[in-house]
C-alpha cells in the first residue's frame, strides 16, 4: 500500500494532502484542523457546502469540524461548569451565535491558532496532528477559563480515517468535557435511495430552537430508509461500539464511536445531499444543565476517537 503526505494549497491555505492507498483525505491546520476532503479515487465522500471558503469567512461549516469545547448549542450566554461561572461576551471571546441568538459549536469554528506537531506516513497509513494550548489565549479563556491542551490527530489508512481528540489540563482546575465533531457524509446518488443504521436507544424531545425539554422516548435501533425524511435530532443513549452507516448502491460510509462519546446528533435536512452522524461526549446544553457531563481533573487526561470507513458494495 502507497502512504504520503503532502503540502498543498487548499482555497489560498496551506493544506495537507494524506493518501493511503485509494483513499486521499485533505487537512488544513491553519484552518480549525479540519478535514476538508476525503476521497476515494476521484469520488468525494464529505458534504463540501459552501467548502473551505465558507468555513474560514463565515464559519459555515462543511468537511469534517471539531465542535470544541462544546457541541451543538447552550440555552443561554452564561453557564457554570467546576466550580465556575462564565459569562460569554462577543467582544471578548469568538462564539458564534445561531438564528435564535444561542452560542452554538464552540470556540474554535475554523481557529488559526492550531500548532502543526507532526505530519507522518508510514507502512500503516498516514497522519497528522496539531496542538493547540487555550491557557495562552486569553481570547478562548473569557469563553472556557478552564487551562488545558488539546492534541488533535486524523490517521488514513486503506479503509477510512481515524480521528483522535486528547484533553490535558495545564492548571488546577478541573476541564469540564462536551465537545464533538461532526462529520458531513456524502455517499453520492439518489438521497431518497440511501438507506442509514442508527445504533440508538433513545430519542431527545426538542424545543423549537433545537434545546433538549427533559422528555426522552424510546427508539428501536436499526437500519432505515432515509428517503425524503429530515433529521436534527438528538439521540441521548447508544449501543455500545455504535456503528452508524448510511450506504447507496456502490459504498458505505460507516461511523463508528469509541467508547467516551456516549450520544449522537443526527443532522439531515430534507433538501441536502449529506447526512452527518455526530459523536458527542456530552448531551446538548450540558455545560449549563449539568447532565452527564464529565470532567478530566488535573494531573489526568481524556481521549476520545471515532472513525469514518469506506466500503464498496
Amino acid at each position: 500500500m502507497t502512504t504520503s503526505v503532502t503540502e498543498t494549497t487548499l482555497d489560498d491555505s496551506p493544506a495537507l494532502e494524506l493518501r493511503a492507498g485509494e483513499l486521499i483525505a485533505t487537512v488544513v491546520p491553519s484552518v480549525g484542523m479540519v478535514v476538508a476532503s476525503l476521497m476515494r479515487g476521484e469520488t468525494e465522500l464529505l458534504g463540501q457546502r459552501g467548502g473551505l471558503t465558507a468555513y474560514r469567512d463565515k464559519g459555515s461549516s462543511f468537511g469534517v469540524p471539531l465542535l470544541y469545547p462544546w457541541a451543538n448549542r447552550l440555552s443561554g450566554l452564561s453557564y457554570t461548569a467546576s466550580g465556575t461561572t462564565v459569562e460569554l461576551d462577543a467582544a471578548t471571546t469568538p462564539i458564534k451565535l445561531d438564528g435564535n441568538g444561542l452560542p452554538i459549536h464552540g470556540l474554535l469554528t475554523a481557529s488559526r491558532l492550531w500548532e502543526l506537531g507532526h505530519a507522518t506516513a508510514d507502512e500503516g497509513g498516514a497522519e497528522v496532528m496539531a496542538t493547540l494550548d487555550f491557557g495562552e489565549h486569553p481570547e478562548l479563556l473569557a469563553g472556557f477559563p478552564f487551562p488545558h491542551a488539546i492534541a488533535l490527530t486524523h490517521r488514513l489508512d486503506a479503509s477510512g480515517l481515524q480521528t483522535t481528540l486528547t484533553v490535558m489540563p495545564t492548571g488546577d482546575v478541573a476541564v469540564p468535557i462536551a465537545f464533538g465533531f461532526h462529520p458531513y457524509l456524502a455517499p453520492g446518488g439518489d438521497r431518497t435511495a440511501w438507506l442509514i443504521e442508527l445504533p440508538v436507544t433513545s430519542h431527545a424531545l426538542l424545543d423549537n430552537r433545537g434545546l433538549p425539554t427533559g422528555e426522552i422516548e424510546p427508539v428501536p435501533p436499526g437500519p432505515r430508509a432515509l428517503d425524503t425524511a429530515a433529521y436534527d435530532d438528538l439521540y441521548p443513549t447508544i449501543e455500545a461500539e455504535p456503528e452508524f452507516a448510511v450506504e447507496n448502491a456502490e459504498r458505505r460510509l460507516e461511523v463508528s464511536f469509541g467508547q467516551h462519546f456516549s450520544c449522537a446528533q443526527v443532522y439531515a435536512p430534507a433538501d441536502a445531499d449529506f447526512i452527518c452522524f455526530e459523536p458527542m461526549t456530552a448531551p446538548t446544553d450540558a455545560l449549563v444543565t449539568g447532565n452527564e457531563l464529565r470532567v478530566v481533573e488535573p494531573g489526568g487526561s481524556f481521549t476520545a476517537s471515532f472513525r469514518i470507513d469506506v466500503l464498496s458494495l
